[in-house]
Parts: structure tokens; sequence; C-alpha cells
């Protein structure tokens, strides 16, 4: 009856994923798989095994939706709209290995850090800066300290909040910090940046680690973590260091009874592993988990499926093409930049020359300023000259008169003599002045003929500058460089230097790579050193980050508020000044038998 009534009818529901928002109407028949496989055909996804539904069912508790049964029969709340989560389920053992397509990384760096802003995943500080930076990286693109404007990440959510009350920092504080880092991440695309945010935060303590309040046999009150690589007890007040491990390699079965939970190692003489849990729904979910991450554990110990290598094939051969084709916008990159800059010195030239050209023309009315003012002055002082020597003569003709004037007595000769004495000093006087106006205009055409060469000196100059071939521009063809969807005419550029801009045909792939074929059975041993080369420098580059980690986090010591420490934080700083990390902590609870860490839980 049921089947009958409800066979042809459907249903409605939302799913939320880390980026997108997705509706579907639902058989009322459709299973948990038919809901999962249809999302992930909608967004491209095929690494599913890392993924599935979440939901809160009608008694408010946070389920995983079942793949083997129908929807409508796992507990679902009594709404018109159904609400799921789309998360990861299981997380991987090295993201950089094992994470294949664009869309599974990129949702894995989205709950991440989700989770790590949420306080979900305890972060030191100045790491949070250095995701921070990613973040933005991965959002923004490239800095671009032109369009970059102040405050423009003030409205971003990039550090958690216990973070910033640790520290007597302002928001632009903590922003120049950022934007120092976010600065030196310069030419990675969006992948690249992801891809090293997940690189960071797979070393934090809490990453992929799924905790449960569980108890042992003396009622102490402890913490179940569920890993991929396998099982840590934590104590009451420490999730960030585990007292005890236990790998999936050691573990050969897993059950529960009621609220008691039992796993049994491989070593038969070592006594089962036994924890208690508060509800039986946990330990449904504990076991799920178990299972889910255990499997996965024993799939990447085994060659991987033909679907598989041909995903990882396909995903290098793609990563490949895209490394070529930015190393090949980059080189047109480079190439524009210098075109602009050339041009910008020619244009800086050119203003040079103008600039010299105004001077010589402002020099050159000056000079015949000048030798118009010597003219005068020449002039000037030849008649003077003329004047002084008609004086003269006049001077000279009044004397001669003088001497052939009879004088009658000798009072009168005496008195005339004293005048012809009086007029031949006068004469002598206005001699000298004459020859000295006479000098003085020869001096004024010697400057003027002077003045009058320099002019001719200064136009013959001026013809030869304005007939130099520097600075003669003509058109060229609209040159362009191809930057993925438009292109970047260069504009008026000297013939010079577009004779030395030989921009190269489009370059394919295969000129790129030779005689490597690019198919799916591709000999993969030239990428080889490709990858290792790529190896070599994230040491190197890591080796620079904890340095850069180490300064920022000396910088801003003076600056934290002591109260405000958080337990963990604590604990942190302990880990770090004990040289111990999430790696060297798990080698050593591993290293003792399983017998003697059963012992140690028991007795915890």
């Amino acid at each position: 009856m049921f089947n009958k009534k409800y066979a042809s009818k459907s249903f409605h529901v939302r799913v939320m994923t880390m980026d997108a928002e997705l509706e579907f109407d639902l058989q009322w028949k459709a299973t948990g798989r038919d809901l999962f496989d249809l999302i992930c055909r909608t967004i491209g996804l095929r690494e599913t095994w890392y993924f599935g539904l979440q939901y809160e069912d009608n008694r408010g508790n946070i389920s995983w939706l079942k793949m083997d049964k129908k929807v409508r029969d796992q507990h679902l709340p009594k709404d018109d709209l159904i609400l799921f989560t789309f998360l990861a389920k299981f997380y991987p053992e090295d993201v950089a290995e094992e994470l294949v397509q664009d869309i599974t990384q990129h949702l894995f760096f989205l709950q991440v850090k989700q989770a790590i802003l949420n306080m979900d995943i305890y972060c030191p500080p100045e790491a949070s800066v250095l995701l921070a930076s990613y973040a933005v990286e991965a959002k923004y693109g490239d800095y671009d300290e032109q369009t970059y404007a102040p405050e423009m990440l003030a409205s971003e959510d990039l550090l958690p909040q216990r973070v910033i009350d640790q520290y007597q920092m302002t928001p632009e504080m903590w922003e120049e910090r950022i934007k120092i880092w976010y600065a030196d991440h310069r030419g990675m695309s969006r992948d690249e940046a992801e891809m090293e945010y997940l690189k960071i935060t797979q070393d934090l303590d809490m990453y992929g680690v799924n905790y449960f309040p569980i108890s042992n046999k003396k009622d102490s009150e402890l913490w179940l973590g569920v890993t991929a690589l396998g099982l840590n007890i934590y104590e009451k007040d420490n999730k960030l260091t585990p007292k005890i491990s236990f790998p999936w390699s050691e573990i050969r079965n897993i059950s529960f009874d009621d609220k008691k939970f039992t796993i049994k190692p491989v070593d038969k003489s070592a006594p089962n592993f036994v924890f208690f849990s508060q509800k039986l729904r946990m330990n449904k979910l504990i076991l799920e988990l178990c299972i889910g991450n255990h499997d996965l554990f024993m799939r990447r110990r085994r060659p991987d499926p033909m679907d598989l290598q041909q995903m990882k094939t396909q995903a290098k051969e793609e990563k490949l093409r895209r490394q070529i084709e930015r190393s090949k916008l980059a080189r047109e990159k480079q190439l524009r930049e210098a075109a602009e800059r050339d041009k910008s010195i020619l244009e800086q030239k050119l203003l040079e020359f103008q600039e010299e050209i105004r001077l010589a023309k402002e020099a050159l009315l000056r000079s015949e300023e000048a030798a118009d003012h010597l003219a005068e002055k020449s002039r000037v002082a030849e008649e003077e000259a003329n004047i002084l020597n008609q004086k003269a003569s006049e001077a000279e003709l009044e004397a001669e008169r003088i001497r052939q004037t009879a004088i009658k007595t000798e009072e009168e000769k005496v008195l005339m003599e004293q005048k012809m004495r009086d007029t031949e000093q006068l004469v002598s006087r206005m001699m000298q002045e004459s020859d000295k106006r006479s000098m003085e205009a020869d001096r004024l055409k010697t400057e003027l003929l002077k003045a009058r060469l320099a002019e001719k000196e200064a136009k013959e100059k001026l013809l030869q500058f304005l007939s130099q071939p520097a600075v003669e521009y003509q058109p060229i063809s609209m040159m362009s460089i191809t930057n993925n969807m438009h292109q970047i005419p260069l504009g008026m550029i000297p013939e010079k230097t577009v004779m030395s801009l030989d921009v190269s045909p489009e370059i394919s792939l295969k000129d790129l790579l030779g005689d490597i074929p690019l198919s799916s059975g591709m000999d993969l041993d030239p990428l080889t050193l490709e990858i290792e080369k790529e190896r070599v420098e994230y040491l190197e580059k890591s080796k620079h980050l904890q340095e850069q980690l180490r300064d920022l986090k000396k910088e801003i010591e003076g600056l934290k508020l002591e109260e405000k420490q958080t337990p963990y934080d604590m604990i942190h700083q302990e880990q770090v000044l004990s040289g111990e990390n999430k790696y060297s902590t798990l080698r050593k609870i591993k290293s003792g038998s399983t017998k003697s860490r059963v012992a140690f839980f028991e007795e915890l």
C-alpha cells in the first residue's frame, strides 16, 4: 500500500556544498546513493570516497546519510524542504599526493579553512597569518600595489577570533602582516595557493580528527580521535597531544555491543582495546568512521585501480599543460612589460629632446637679443667718437686762429699764451677721450662679430638636432600579445624598439614537450625529475616559511595578552619548547607494544 501510494511522488531537497547551493526533486523511493551520485555528477566530482551527506535528524542529532537506505527512511525532519550538507567525511594522509581533482582540493580547502576560522582546528597565531595570506591569494589572485586599497582585507574573515583577541593589534596591523606574505605569493594560481594552504594545515594537530567523548574501565573521561592513520586517545583537557595511538595496521577487528566498544588487535597475544561511549548512536558513527578510514588506509597501500590511474595521469597532464600555459603567459607578460618599459623610456627621451630644443631656442633668442644690443652700443659709441673728433678739430682750428691773432700788449700775449696752454690741455684730453671711444667702438664691433658667429652656430646645431632620426616615430602595426581573454595592443613604439620585440608565434604543447605524447598512457618517467625538483623547491620554501614564522612570532610576542591565552595555546607552546610536533608525538606513542598501550589506556 505504501509503495503504491508514494511510488509516483517526489520530494524536494536542498544541498549545501562549501561554495554552492543545490536543489533537487527526488523520487520517493530514491536512496542515499541516488542523491549522492546526483550531487557528484552535478559538481563534476569523481573522488567521491572522501565525502558524505550530513543532516540533522528529527531528534536534533547530526547524522550522515546512509547510502544503501532510502532517503525518506532515515529519520528526516518533518519539513517540506529537507536540508543536507555535502562535506568531507574522510581525510587523506597526504593532500599533495592523494587529492587529484581541482574540485576535490577546493572543497577540502573551503572546509578546512572554515574549521580553522570556527576554531574547530587549533592553529597557532603566526601560522594563522600565513594561512590567511594563501586564502587571499586564492581569492584575489596576485598582489597588485596599484589596485590594492588600504583596508581591502578588513571586511574579510581571515583570522580566528581567538587569535585576534590575544594580541593588542588593530585590524590594520594584522592586515599589514598578511599583506607582506600575500605579496610574496605572486605568480601562484588559485589551485597552487589552496594546495599550499592544505599542506600547512595537514600538519596541525587537530586536522582530520573526529573527536568522541569516551571512558575506560576506570571511568576516566577521555577523547577518542578517529583519523586517517588510526585511533588516538586524548586526555579530557588536551585534544592536541594524544596519549596513545593505534594505527589501522595493528587493528584486526572492530565491534560494539550497546555502549561498549571493542577493538581486537592483530597481535592475538595482546588484550582487546575496550572503551565505553555515552550513546549507542555515537558507537554506530564511530564504527562507520573506523570502517571508512580503515578501507581508505588499506586502499592507499594497494596499487591504484585503473580509473584512479587514469585520473592521476590526466591530472598530471593537465597540471603540466597549465604550467606550460602559465610559463607562456608569464613570458608574454614579460615581453609586454619590457615593451611598455621601452616605450616609457622613449617617451621620456622624447620629452628630454623637446626640453633641449626649447632651451636651445631660448638660448638662440637670447643670443639674437644680445647681438642687437651690442650693435646698438657700437652705433652709439661710433656717434660719440665722431662728435669728439669733430670737437677736437674745432679746438685745433681755434688754437690755430689764436696763434695767428696779433697781440697788442704783453699782458694780452701772456693771457693768450695761458689760453693756448689751457686750450692745448683741453685738446689733449679730448683726443685721449676720442681714442678711448674709438677703442671701445672697435671692441664692441668684435663682440658683435662673435655674437653673430655664435648665433650662426646655434642655428646650425638646432637644424642638425632636428634632423636626427632618433626621434622619428612611425606607426607600427597593431602588434598584440595574447593574454587569455583579450589582446593588449602595444600602441606607438619607435621603429628600432619594435625590431627588438620579436614576438614568437603561438607555442604549442608539442613544441615545448618535444616528442612526449600527451595521451592517457603516456610515459611519465620524464616527469620524475620535474616532480623531484618541485619537492626540493618545496623543502627550501618550507624552510624559508619556518624562518618567516619565527620572525613574525618574535615580532608580535610583545603585543600578546597573557590573560587571553587558551589552554591549547599553552599546550602548543610547551610542544614548541620541547621540540615536539604532530608526527614526532605519533612516532613516540606508537613505539611501545600493543599490549603496553592497552594497559596504559586502562590506567589513564
